[in-house]
């Protein structure tokens, strides 16, 4: 398909459907896919977009067991993946590709940050599309804790000096959450860069369980149970239950105001150790039964219009992945004013606290341990 000229895939995608599995946890997120990008595509391209549930290990489940009953052909078109996904993905032959680099909107893609170029410290190699970038964040409530703690340090002290008002959920939040304590605690990201290390790893792993075992006996519940996901913390912080939530994507906290989700004093912290940056993706398996719409609907996604418009806090407020000096005076123009009018956080701030994403080894190897050590049965 890739070595097809443009329009003729867009030709061959006119008038099919395009099934999209995709996270689909969050209302503002899927209004944005349901509400804005469906029409769309059905406007220009005449594609039917079916977007529906599956992700992580469902996703390379569901591929491997298509693959050995023989399925030539599959069920899903485009997936949404982040690196711990496509680094199954990839040692398991289930995506397609190379494909990215021919979409024409591809042109527009900030090539030269590290967060976009780089998954998890992997090279995508044209096997998946970048269409978004997010920063890890607490979030606390102004009103209640006016005096925030700025590092971890500081988080751990505030803990104990506040039994059961803090938690973090089993989720790819939680666990990205520990992360930034293994960087913080083990000296830095640089530490954990350039390929899994397993003694380094070993090393990072026992000073943040040294870390928990300190203040997770002062978590909500004492540290006996944590909730399932991003969700369910929310929704403790929203009814007053803990005073910190997490969002993997720091600008989107003026929208989850804007739905209820959060109070309207709630705002996002960086901690000064660095917070966790990275961008996410969309693939196409191996078997996708639609591999031209896949590719038209990915370069939708990394057009301008779509980018600006997901952007917006009034709809998901999700980074751009595009280099605004490549865009059209117009467009740079149009993303420099909702940056302006829209950021909760200045872009100095984020980009000095920004940390890069390592190996997936890390987030797996870590997630394992920690459920096995600390994790207990939610209710």
């Amino acid at each position: 398909m890739a070595s097809l000229p443009w329009d003729a895939v867009i030709a061959q995608a006119r008038g099919t459907t395009v099934l999209w599995r995709m996270w689909r946890g969050d209302p503002a997120i899927n209004a944005y896919i349901d509400t804005w990008v469906a029409p769309a595509l059905k406007q220009h391209f005449d594609i039917t977009l079916q977007a529906v549930d599956g992700q992580g290990a469902e996703l390379v489940n569901t591929l491997i067991t298509e693959r050995e009953a023989g399925r030539g052909r599959g069920t899903t078109s485009l997936m949404w993946i982040n690196g711990e996904t496509f680094n199954q993905l990839r040692r398991e032959r289930l995506l397609s590709g190379p494909w990215s680099h021919v979409l024409p909107n591809a042109q527009y893609v900030d090539s030269s940050s590290t967060i976009i170029a780089r998954d998890f410290e992997q090279n995508p190699d044209g096997f998946e599309s970048p269409w978004g970038t997010v920063q890890f964040a607490l979030i606390y409530d102004s009103a209640r804790t006016p005096h925030p703690p700025q590092t971890v340090h500081e988080l751990g002290d505030w803990i104990i000096k506040h039994p059961g008002r803090f938690t973090h959920d089993q989720s790819f939040g939680g666990v990205t959450f520990l992360k930034i304590l293994m960087y913080a605690r083990a000296g830095g990201v640089a530490q954990f860069q350039h390929a899994f290390d397993s003694v380094r790893y070993r090393a990072g792993r026992d000073s943040v369980f040294a870390f928990l075992r300190t203040v997770s006996p002062y978590f909500w519940r004492n540290g006996a149970t944590y909730p399932p996901d991003v969700a369910a913390l929310h929704r403790l912080f929203a009814n007053n239950e803990i005073d910190f939530t997490m969002t993997n994507n720091l600008n989107e906290v003026a929208s989850k105001i804007r739905l209820g989700v959060l109070p309207p004093t709630a705002r996002p912290l960086l901690l000064r150790d660095g917070t966790i940056a990275n961008a996410h993706f969309v693939g196409i398996p191996f078997n996708a039964p639609n591999a031209a719409g896949a590719m038209v609907v990915a370069n939708f996604l990394l057009s301008p219009e779509a980018q600006l418009e997901k952007a917006k806090p009034d709809v998901w407020a999700d980074g751009s992945v595009l280099d605004r000096a490549r865009l059209p005076n117009a467009w740079t123009l149009r993303f420099v004013q909702l940056e302006h009018s829209a950021r909760s956080v200045s872009a100095d701030s984020m980009h000095r606290y920004a940390r890069p994403e390592v190996s997936p080894m890390y987030h797996e190897r870590l997630q394992a341990d920690w459920r096995s050590t600390f994790r207990h049965a939610s209710p």
